[in-house]
């Protein structure tokens, strides 16, 4: 059975800090159950929005749309909107609680932890980000939770700082069983390290 995965999208997408994400779930080499997975794209509505990259994005579906029991994961990016607590990102924090209380995992990078700092979703989660410092110039009250990490799990929340989509990725692929313990190990090795090594024990 198919299960599909939620992006999140919307104008100044970070894109490359899910590129990682996208392209190993779709089918990556190494992978437990090839095509188990999709990914679907969500939008505030379905209007075409513009990455940091230069990427034209024609969303899936709308916001509005979205249910948990219809997803296996919410990931959100980063963008300069989430920065700065913007109109156009509040619904997609918004979205995360309800998935985080719906028991569906969520993945955050970069702003967007900051968002759901905002959110209060890390108050009661062990999380990292950018910075402790950053985060806490939100004003939220997980501080004492933070952790110097380069991706963190909690209770199906996934946080990583803007400078880690590698581990991000490791994190979600854990989740959601992508590969095996050994594989995903291997998966690492090659991306963050560049262990050439790590390429044959992953096709094996």
């Amino acid at each position: 059975m198919t299960e599909t995965v939620h992006v999140a999208v919307y104008e100044g997408l970070s894109d490359w800090e899910i590129g990682h994400v996208l392209a190993n779930l779709r089918g990556g080499v190494g992978q437990q159950s090839p095509g188990r997975f999709e990914v679907r794209t969500v939008g505030l509505s379905t209007d075409p929005v513009l990455t940091m990259g230069g990427l034209r994005i024609v969303p899936d579906m709308a916001l509005a749309e979205l249910r948990p029991a219809d997803s296996a994961m919410l990931v959100l990016a980063g963008s300069t909107d989430w920065l700065v607590g913007a109109a156009s990102t509040v619904p997609f924090a918004e979205a995360a609680r309800v998935f985080l209380d719906a028991g569906v995992p969520v993945a955050a990078i970069c702003g967007a932890v900051a968002g759901l700092a905002r959110e209060g979703l890390l108050d009661d989660r062990a999380h990292t980000g950018a910075a402790a410092e950053f985060l806490a110039s939100t004003g939220y009250a997980g501080g004492s939770r933070y952790r110097d990490a380069d991706a963190v799990t909690d209770q199906n929340l996934i946080t990583a700082g803007p400078t880690e989509p590698v581990p991000f990725a490791r994190e979600i692929f854990a989740r959601l069983g992508v590969y095996s313990p050994a594989k995903l190990d291997a998966w690492f090795r090659l991306h963050a390290h560049g262990d050439a090594s790590a390429y044959y024990e992953l096709a094996a």
